[in-house]
């Protein structure tokens, strides 16, 4: 069973459920796969709100592979989940905003701003 409160999520794919984690080596491998300099650009990436199925297909498998599962993006671009297209931006969404720290469902926006530094003294 997923454990949201470490980013977890639970999908239904190729029938069967799965779990989906984005962790630290995942969100390495967006980053690469999509140019993003570092966390916040990605963050900013994902909360444009455009989702290209490419995309979807690497952020699922990131996912996949976060959990431990041994699959690559061609194999994640042959599943199905029910919903088809629309379910699988569900899972993204659902992935990234427990990720990000945004409520279930929620759109994922930029990552707050780094609070300032203490004054030097």
């Amino acid at each position: 069973m997923a454990n949201r409160h470490r980013g977890e999520i639970s999908a239904e794919l190729d029938g069967r459920p799965r779990t989906l984690v984005l962790t630290l080596g995942a969100l390495a491998e967006l980053e690469d796969a999509f140019g993003a300099e570092d966390l916040v650009a990605l963050a900013e990436r994902f909360g444009r709100g455009r989702l290209s199925a490419r995309d979807a297909v690497r952020v699922v498998g990131a996912g996949l592979r976060g959990a431990g599962a041994e699959v690559s993006d061609a194999e994640v671009a042959r599943m199905t989940t029910p919903g088809g297209a629309a379910g699988f931006a569900r899972i993204v969404g659902d992935l990234i905003a427990a990720t990000f720290g945004a409520g279930e469902g929620a759109a994922p926006g930029p990552l707050p701003p780094a609070p300032p530094a203490p004054p030097a003294g």
